[in-house]
């Protein structure tokens, strides 16, 4: 990190702190990812210490620069939000979304070891140097494209990806044994060249029969300082000759002459002090990597790609058809009362979408972080068109749940039935992918007739809404505005579950849950019709449904459903809802609170090394089902203890089934479960909090089955606007053989072309190829979500496959914006720095774009002054900048319309005693100087 004007006992602590906050975050997993070293030092260790440590400073420059103190309390993730977000960040403040985001790109780091496990340049292994530096600069574009239109979670995912790339370099090389000290700049930087690379024909280094010896690199390529890297066989022991080897068990190469192996990967009493090298540059080079990417985006949407942000998405999707005039009213004026009644607030959506509806149209999806622009985006929606048939209800869905955030909540504004019914396997494995929310507010319109359209109903938004843990609320189109009230409950920060039922059909039944201290502003939701309940709290009071304002709650009513607010959030233990109906109903309490957890379903992988992958479906029907799971207390993962975690049948009985935790530390958990429930389950949890010594108990919302079909598939690159992706897959099934359906869909609807069926003989998996084209005028940047799905012949089984693709325009320009400081007046300044608060100094440069793209923004990165430039549009643009003679450091970015990055640096501060100096440097001097180097 650039110390900038912080003073070296500030960059200490802020070192130290960063160490505390990865603790937090990252000591449980590492088991789950291959490590850079065998003890502490892993992928994710060196990945999130730069992660944290970039947060932080970011964080730390939004928060001071808005003129408010930056106070950072503690090192949970719930504590590094708060502080991010600033003294507006009142009330409960979750971390979740940001340990999420964080998952998701340890998750791809590690990923890179099973996916792209003998391919030498996404290690840099066998000397691949140009090839894997081509992978990290083409990732670095393709991460600022998505950035630039919102694709947050692309973005993620590459970073993670290249991240594990550039950090390989530094243990599979020997710049360590070359003895350098700072990263190799040029591994991100495609315009400046990779020198002195050793050739095919020149042997590297000597034999090493003992497999550990200290360094074995020649002495001619330590001279000549020739740059190397170990040769890795997977499947072979073949290595040019007398070429270094990687090393290792894995490594067969490491048996042939010159034996032994140069990676720094595992620490161990040979190799100390280039182990720990190349772990401290690994983490340097990543911090590089970081800045690049936060200079070119903003400080802003960088935190946002990290999920540093406030509450979920508000996200709608709304039939414009022509009877939907009432209800595009309601869903205006909801939209109006939380944009005015949370802006401002620790309340307000991060960001707002809105995916309109007709018939054919559907989309686009529109998405701003400015509220008065979503005003005025709903305020142009009109009702026309459609007739009385049914909509475009799941393409529009589709759309939504493809581009919002991760665990967003989306809702559905519709009265007629889905007419794109065959997209409805390809929404449910969205949902599941994406732990997303979906409510449906289903008015019923005299004009639409029912027709029969493969038997779709309102009933399948209900078996939707059920999915995904959200509502199915059937009004009248009068009573509609009384029923968005459930909108304004969950548009609101750290919303937890605490018990999720499902029964159809009814019959009378008690259910139990459990209440916390720490819960507040507690919610009971019921959907159905025909019904009687009776509420108890834990000292034996009760209320039932006739009480609209008993003394547990206040209960309304509209529609089919029933929300009860309690009167308070302090009635902590046992708490029985008693249902009685033998109609089919669902249960829901909700409440705030920052416990809470985060989990993904996990497989495990063989090989050099090994670890666990994410299952882009469903798991894997006869063998235990494994899970990642993260646990989040009101002071960290220190605050709570983990006392059970189980699945539970939603339509089933109550018990938790069995599993195994292995404590990973810090709040962290690998849950083995054996016995799985019959049909759909969710995550249940319970634990108690140090905090207020009380029990908790919390569920997950999305619900999950088990499946005998297996679906394989990586996507190993983009891919540019008008060209062909082959994107490679298997299918294979535990289950009987035969004929398998094969459906794919894209949220593009980019064409496609894929096998409809693929014959599979059980235990045997059967390849195919899917082939996807976006057109020639798709923007750069865009993302892609593709669904595949396999389905037996029954339709008994089945399983989906969740992938994204970037569409990224091929980039030739990789020349960063050049700077020449041409004036520079400080002869004022005095050399007493208390003396210089009257005093000021000014600075002028010209900034060009060599390749002539365009520079597309100019901004402050150090200093205090004021920045002032003349028209963008001008080939030459001249910065001039102002500042006391207190600020003494200037640093002054340029970024091009492409992404490239350059920096302006000058300093007037005196060196060895002499007076301050007024300098002419151009960039390519300030690169002498590290202007363009991150130093730790």
């Amino acid at each position: 990190m650039r110390l900038g004007a912080h003073t070296v006992e500030q960059f200490i602590m802020m070192a130290a702190l960063g160490l505390a906050l990865i603790m937090l975050s990252l000591s449980g997993p590492t088991l789950a990812f291959v490590p850079i070293g065998g003890g502490a030092s892993t992928h994710v260790s060196i990945t999130g210490t730069a992660l944290l440590q970039k947060v932080t400073e970011t964080c730390r420059a939004l928060v001071e620069a808005a003129g408010q103190e930056f106070k950072l309390t503690g090192s949970s993730p719930e504590e590094i939000v708060q502080a991010c977000l600033g003294p507006t960040a009142t009330g409960q403040v979750s971390g979740a979304k940001f340990h999420s985001a964080l998952q998701e790109i340890y998750t791809q780091n590690g990923l890179v070891d099973r996916d792209f496990v003998n391919s030498a340049p996404h290690h840099f292994n066998s000397e691949a140097f140009l090839q894997g530096r081509s992978l990290i600069t083409q990732g670095m574009v393709a991460i600022k494209a998505n950035i630039r239109i919102d694709n947050f979670r692309a973005a993620r995912e590459t970073l993670g990806k290249i991240l594990h790339t550039l950090q390989d370099f530094y243990s599979h090389s020997n710049w360590v044994e070359l003895g350098n000290k700072e990263p190799y700049i040029n591994l991100i930087r495609s315009d400046l060249p990779l020198d002195n690379l050793a050739d095919y024909n020149t042997a590297t280094c000597s034999d090493c029969a003992s497999g550990t010896c200290p360094n074995s690199i020649l002495p001619n390529i330590l001279q000549e300082n020739k740059l190397t890297s170990g040769y890795m066989g997977v499947f072979s022991p073949t290595k040019p000759k007398g070429k270094c080897s990687h090393g290792g068990k894995s490594d067969l190469t490491s048996t042939t002459h010159p034996r032994g192996g140069i990676n720094k990967d595992e620490l161990s009493s040979d190799n100390v002090a280039f182990h720990n090298t190349a772990v401290n540059l690994a983490t340097a080079a990543s911090l590089q990597l970081l800045e690049d990417i936060r200079s070119a985006v903003g400080d802003d949407n960088f935190l946002r790609m990290v999920g540093i942000a406030r509450p979920s998405a508000l996200c709608f999707v709304i039939d414009t058809t022509g009877s939907m005039s009432d209800d595009i009213d309601a869903a205006r004026q909801i939209t109006y009362d939380i944009i005015d009644s949370k802006k401002g607030t620790q309340d307000e959506p991060s960001e707002y979408i809105l995916v309109p509806f007709n018939d054919p149209e559907y989309g686009p999806m529109i998405r701003t972080t400015d509220a008065d622009k979503m005003k005025k985006e709903i305020a142009k929606l009109t009702a026309n068109g459609g007739g009385d048939v049914p909509e475009m209800c799941l393409s529009g869905l589709q759309v939504a749940l493809s581009g919002a955030p991760g665990s967003s909540f989306i809702y559905v504004f519709t009265d007629a039935i889905a007419k794109d019914i065959e997209l409805k396997d390809t929404i449910d494995a969205l949902i599941s992918s994406t732990k997303t929310e979906v409510s449906f507010f289903m008015t019923s319109s005299s004009r639409r007739r029912r027709r029969s359209l493969r038997a779709a109903s309102f009933e399948d938004y209900k078996d939707l809404a059920l999915a995904s843990g959200g509502q199915a609320i059937q009004v009248s189109k009068r009573e509609l505005p009384q029923a968005t009230d459930i909108i304004l409950d969950t548009s609101t920060s750290a919303l937890v579950t605490v018990l999720q039922r499902a029964r159809n059909p009814g019959k009378q039944e008690t259910f139990t849950f459990m209440l916390d201290e720490s819960l507040e502003n507690i919610t009971i939701y019921i959907t159905g019709t025909s019904m009687t309940f009776t509420l108890t709290n834990p000292t034996g009071l009760s209320q039932s449904q006739s009480e609209a304002n008993g003394k547990l709650g206040t209960v309304q009513t509209v529609g089919n459903l029933r929300r009860i607010r309690l009167n308070t959030d302090k009635q902590t233990g046992i708490w029985q809802i008693n249902i009685n109906t033998n109609q089919a109903y669902t249960l829901k309490v909700t409440g705030q609170s920052t416990i809470t957890f985060i989990y993904d379903f996990v497989e495990s992988f063989e090989g050099p090394h090994p670890g666990y992958a994410v299952l882009p479906g469903r798991p894997q029907a006869s063998q235990p089902v494994t899970l990642m799971l993260s646990v989040m207390g009101r002071k960290g993962p220190s605050s709570v203890n983990v006392g059970n975690v189980g699945l539970v049948a939603v339509s089933g009985a109550e018990a938790f089934t069995n599993s195994t935790l292995t404590d990973m530390g810090n709040g962290n958990f690998l849950v083995t479960v054996d016995a799985v429930p019959e049909g759909e389950f969710v995550i249940a949890l319970k634990g108690t909090d140090k905090v207020s010594n009380s029990e908790f108990q919390r569920q997950s919302t999305t619900q999950m089955s088990i499946s005998k079909v297996k679906i394989q598939a990586v996507v190993d690159s983009s891919v540019e606007p008008g060209s062909q992706f082959k994107l490679p897959f298997s299918v294979m099934t535990e289950g009987p053989g035969g004929q398998y359906s094969i459906s794919a869909k894209n949220d593009k609807n980019f064409p496609m072309s894929f096998p409809s069926s693929l014959a599979l003989s059980t235990g045997q998996y059967a390849n195919a190829t899917l082939i996807i084209t976006p057109p020639n005028n798709t923007p750069s940047g865009t993302d892609v979500t593709l669904t595949l799905d396999a389905k037996s012949a029954s339709g008994v089984d089945s399983n989906y496959a969740v992938l994204r693709l970037s569409v990224v325009t091929k980039i030739t320009d990789f020349v960063p914006p050049q700077c020449e400081v041409f004036s520079v007046l400080a002869a004022d300044c005095p050399r007493d720095a208390s003396q210089c608060r009257p005093f000021l100094w000014q600075l002028s440069a010209n900034l060009t774009d060599g390749n002539g793209t365009g520079i597309e923004s100019i901004f402050l990165r150090q200093g205090n002054g004021s920045l002032s430039y003349t028209s963008m549009s001008s080939p030459t643009i001249q910065a001039n900048y102002n500042a006391s003679c207190c600020s003494q450091i200037v640093e002054i970015i340029a970024v091009d319309k492409i992404g490239n990055v350059g920096k302006c640096y000058h300093s007037i501060a005196p060196t060895g005693g002499s007076p301050a100096l007024t300098l002419s440097l151009p960039l390519w001097l300030c690169l002498l100087v590290s202007v363009f180097a991150m130093r730790l």
